[in-house]
Formats: structure tokens, sequence, C-alpha cells
């Protein structure tokens, strides 16, 4: 298929550690790009791109948004994101939709942990980038010395374009005859490197540095052009549909309102939509359902009526299509977005109404909530009556407090924070379930249920004759899988297993269709309470930015939390320490550290992996619903709630 790109469209994602200077750099392209008649400032609340009250008042960046400007005939939908590590899911989002980036790094702060997260994101993304040196008016800002951070920490194949001999070797490094004739003393033409240095960056080989200031709007056309000129444009080839959702928004007359970027094909006004809704459990088929297009608007907020391949769009009517969902050819998607692959949701809290008559208001709210991030997953306890909610960390926390008190009217404090801990079976045993009663039911299973390597998660097999289980009834078990292991006899989620189904049986009359789905949680719960349980703890490995003279105290606070240094090295006048440490401990410390080193030391951190803890070092969870091992009040409540479609909310 032949690469036709759209020339004139620019999808671009800018990216910061928090306080580089990110949002201000959007206000002031929008301002060159005749967009807004003025800059406004983040700090005093009038950013065009904090449109949320809470980022106004803050004068934090909390959602990614997206606006459009044009420049020399190029229309840029430029998507600004939050730089705390608490909205990770707001930027992981945005790379669904991006075909460039802009990389903001502060000239006196240089290359900071956050930024390095960030640019191995872009790059494993493969989204060719732009880099602005940003502060350079700020006293100790050294662009020199910060190029140098970004060719030891990010990248070598990063070029300060005002430096022409730079540019002209590292050009020549990437092509060997042309590096011939440039050794043998030919003089390269200045348009023929600039050529290859656009091509090289298009394709994410290299890639261009800028310097300036966004605050006194040095450098910002600069990098306009860099976007138009060293970024490219979006694949237009494809015919066949082929869209991600990759945000999601209310509006008041319109209802819920999905951010749509398309790879292939084109959406239209009024056009149904076939959506996969999962497999039914009955038959083991793939379910489909559809929606109806009700309305599609720009960027802008502008009515479109149509959403052509390459371009971003705002479509109503798809209802609750989870965010991430791929509308059409999957195959077509250049790349995916694990959801938690900048950050996961380590925590859990309990959400609790001042009000408690307000419980199902606050429960709608969060899911509200959820349905715009996956990653803030919410959890209703009907037996407890609970909400908890899976966040990244305290400052969402304050973030969620005033968006359910301002946007939905609900005040709201939260319980102590939790570890997220997981936990999986100590030693190989079976699991049985005789599902015989009250009939009429019939489903009999065995399982063989066996620990797995850390980091393998849950697989399943079968080895069950289907003269004996049905494939129909087989798919059910697979498909019951994940609920059964939600909560295991500790009450976390169950990862590192491998579980085979080897036998059991259906009754040609007396098996009911859901039967195996009701059955499969009671056989794996007998399998974990004979296999026994081990606790695991989440383990981070943070990566601590550090003036010398803390080297050592951050040292002793790693081993007081139970946690490990593997490597130190320096970089200029800072040394970089590596620690694997776990979550339970080391929740609150962004804030000691910020104290020990007034503000100089920096850290980011990344899941590493879970660990074996003893049971007094961690935490059990109360489990939401009725234990699968009490049979009698299980099996009744699995058959009402199935009646009602809420099985796993029983």
């Amino acid at each position: 298929m032949m690469d036709q790109r759209r020339d004139n469209l620019r999808n671009l994602g800018i990216f910061a550690h928090v306080d580089a200077g990110k949002t201000t750099l959007s206000e002031q392209l929008l301002r060159h790009a005749g967009a807004i008649r003025q800059a406004g400032s983040v700090d005093s609340g009038t950013a065009y791109t904090d449109n949320l009250p809470v980022e106004r008042r803050r004068g934090i960046s909390v959602r990614a948004s997206c606006v459009s400007l044009s420049w020399k005939g190029v229309t840029i939908n430029l998507i600004d994101t939050p730089g705390h590590v608490d909205f990770s899911a707001e930027v992981e989002r945005s790379l669904w939709a991006l075909d460039g980036a802009v990389l903001v790094v502060c000239a006196r702060e240089g290359v900071q942990p956050q930024t390095e997260v960030l640019f191995d994101a872009l790059r494993r993304q493969r989204i060719p980038t732009v880099i602005f040196i940003n502060k350079t008016d700020r006293e100790g800002a050294d662009v020199r010395r910060t190029l140098g951070q970004i060719h030891r920490r990010l990248t070598d194949q990063a070029v300060l374009t005002s430096d022409e001999d730079a540019v002209t070797e590292a050009v020549c490094m990437t092509d060997d005859a042309l590096l011939e004739r440039y050794l043998g003393g030919e003089t390269i033409e200045t348009e023929e490197i600039r050529s290859r240095l656009t091509a090289q960056a298009r394709s994410g080989g290299m890639y261009p540095v800028f310097s300036g200031s966004a605050l006194r709007d040095e450098g910002v056309e600069q990098v306009l052009d860099a976007v138009v000129d060293y970024l490219p444009g979006p694949d237009a080839s494809a015919a066949a549909l082929c869209g991600v959702a990759f945000a999601a928004d209310q509006d008041r007359l319109l209802g819920r309102g999905v951010w749509m970027r398309l790879y292939g094909g084109s959406l239209e006004n009024r056009e149904a939509v076939t959506l996969g809704a999962g497999v039914d459990p009955v038959s083991g088929e793939e379910r489909f359902v559809q929606r109806k297009i009700t309305q599609i608007k720009t960027v802008n907020g502008q009515d479109a009526g149509v959403l052509r391949a390459g371009e971003i769009g705002v479509v109503y009517g798809l209802g609750d299509i989870r965010i991430g969902h791929v509308l059409g050819d999957e195959a077509l998607l250049p790349c995916k977005v694990e959801p938690g692959s900048l950050r996961t949701p380590l925590i859990t809290v309990q959400a609790i109404p001042e009000k408690p008559e307000e419980m199902q208001a606050l429960r709608l709210a969060c899911e509200t909530l959820a349905g715009e991030d996956p990653l803030l997953q919410a959890h209703y306890a009907r037996r407890l009556n609970e909400m908890q909610l899976h966040v990244m960390g305290e400052i969402q926390l304050e973030i969620l407090q005033e968006l359910l008190e301002t946007r939905f009217g609900l005040k709201v404090r939260f319980g102590e924070p939790t570890v997220i801990y997981r936990e999986t079976i100590a030693r190989p045993a079976w699991g049985h379930v005789a599902y015989l009663a009250p009939k009429p039911c019939w489903a009999i299973m065995d399982f063989y249920m066996e620990p797995a390597p850390r980091g393998s998660g849950v697989t399943f097999a079968s080895t069950a004759p289907v003269k004996d289980i049905a494939p129909s009834y087989q798919n059910q078990v697979h498909q019951a899988l994940p609920m059964a292991l939600s909560q295991g006899r500790l009450g976390w989620p169950v990862t590192d297993v491998k579980i085979t189904l080897t036998g059991g049986n259906h009754h040609i009359f007396h098996t009911h269709p859901l039967d195996f789905i009701v059955a499969t949680p009671m056989g794996i719960q007998d399998g974990l309470r004979e296999g026994g349980s081990v606790l695991l703890e989440p383990v981070l490995e943070i990566r601590f930015l550090l003036p010398p003279e803390c080297v050592g105290r951050v040292m002793s606070d790693v081993a007081v939390m139970r946690g490990e240094v593997t490597d130190t090295k320096t970089d200029d006048d800072r040394v970089i320490l590596t620690a694997d440490v776990p979550v339970q401990t080391s929740m609150s410390y962004a804030s000691t550290l910020a104290s020990l080193t007034s503000g100089r030391g920096g850290m980011s951190i990344r899941l590493k992996g879970y660990r074996e803890c003893p049971l007094e070092l961690g935490a059990t969870c109360p489990r939401r619903g009725v234990d699968p091992l009490d049979t009698s009040r299980y099996i009744l409540a699995a058959r009402n709630a199935l009646e009602g479609g809420i099985f796993d909310d029983m």
C-alpha cells in the first residue's frame, strides 16, 4: 500500500516534565498562529488549554486538551498533556492519536526523571519528535549542558539545528555515501543537508533541537516551523475504516462525546457504526451492537459532519464505548498503546460521601469519571456499600475530590490509601466443583492449578474431552476466569498461576446455559484454598536525580524502606541513583525527597514487578460480594445477579 501523507495536517502532542513550560509554549504557539489574541498564564489560571475549572484554580494541567491552529497553510491539531506523573493516563491516551511530538526540556533543570519516561514512550511508539530547550532566560540556564544531558540520557541522535557544522556531521553519519563525500572534503550543499535532515526527522531517525524562552516569546516561531518542516503528516492511504477512541467528555445537550482519531476510512453524521461487544457466554460467538452517530465536531467544537482519515474529531452517539476501543480494522493501527504502559495505579482508597444517602450518586459519578479515564478503576461493593477507587497518587485524589464537588455536587472524603497487592497460589493443587443443586443445574469440573513464574500472569488450558464438557461450556469457563480470579483467598487479584481444566461433566438435559459461569469461581476458589496463598507486593524501580551531598541520606532511606540500590552513576553535577523499593514504604517519599534536597532532587518511577511479601508486612483485603466457597449463599446471589445482568457486581 502506497504511503499517502496529508502534508496539510499535523497531529501533534506536547510533552514535558512538570514545570518545564509546556503549557506556556502551547499558549504562545496558539497566539502566533492567530488562534488566540493573547497568551494565557498557567499560574493566573488563564491558559486557553487548561479549560477545566479545577485546572484554572490550581494552575495545573489535569486533562490532555486538544486545540487546532493553522501555520503556513498547515492545520495543526495540538494536544497539550499534563506534566505531573499522577496524570500519566492522560499522556498515555494522547499517544494513540499522534503523528509527531514536541518534547520540552528546561534549560536550567535539564533532563529530569519524567523527561526520560516520556521520551522512552515516544521512542517505543516510533513517534517523530522535535525537542525544545525552554527557559533559556532563567538564571543558571545552559543550552550546551542540557544538550549533553539529552545525548547521554535520551538519544545521541539529537542535533541542535542552529549549529550548522553539527547538523552536517550528524546527517552525513546516517548515509555511507554521503559520509564518504564529506570525509573526502566535498562541500555538501545546505539544501541537501536540510532535505536529508527532514527525511530523517520525519522517520524518527533524528531529533532536531531548538532553544528559546516561551515566556519571553523567544524561539516560538522556530518551533512552529519545525512542526511543519520536520514532523510528518498523517498517513491517509487506508480506505478501510480504522479509528481509536482516546478520550471522552460530556456535553450538556449532546451527551457523551468520544474523541476519535481516524487512521483509515471516514465517519459521517447519522452513519450506523458496528461495535464488537465481546463474546456471548452461551454460544462463544462474538456479538455485535450498532450505534448511530448523532453529530461530529471538529477539535475546535464546530460542526463537521464528516471525519476523514488522519483527522481528530469528537463523535457523539457511540454510547458507552470504552476508551481505547478500535473501530474497524485494528490491523491498520500503526501501534497500540497498552493501558498502564507509562504508569499503573498501585493504590486503592475508599471514597466516602458526606451524606450516606448519596452513595448511589457517588457510584454513578465515579463510574462516569472511570469511563473517561480507563486507569481510574471504580469498584462498588454492594454487600459492604463501599466505593473503592484505584488511583495514581495524592495529587490525583485532591483533583478527584474537587471534581466530584464542582462537577457532580458531591462532597467526598477518602480513607487511608492502601497498596494494591496481588496474590498467587503457593503450591500445586486440585480444585473441584459439582454444581448439581438446586435444580435445574449441572456443572462438574476439575481444575489443576500450579504456580507460574513471576510476571507470567494467568494461563489457561483445557484437556477435558469435549464429549464430557461441550466446547461452548469450556469457552464459558475461560470467559469466567477473570471474574473468578479477581479476588483470591486474601482478597487480592490472583496472578502468576497456570490453570488446566482436566475434566468434568455437563448434562444434556439438566445443564442450564450459564451453569459453568456460576460454577467456575467455586472450582477456582476451591483450588486456591487447597494450594494456599502467597502475598505479592508491587515493587518500583525508582531513579533518583540527586545533588551529591544527598546521596548517602537517600541510600540510607532506601534501606529503611526495605529497598535495594541497584546502580549509581554521576552525570554533570548530579548523581543518578537507581533502586528497587516496595510501593508500601515509598508512597510519600516524593515530598520527603523534595524537602531533603531543597527541591533540587527528583525521582521517576516505574513498576518493576511483584515479589513475595510476608503477610505481617502486607495486608488482606475485605471480600466484595459473596465468597464462592459459601456455597448456598453464593449460588443464590449468583443466580439473582445473572437475572439482572450484573453477575460481576453481586
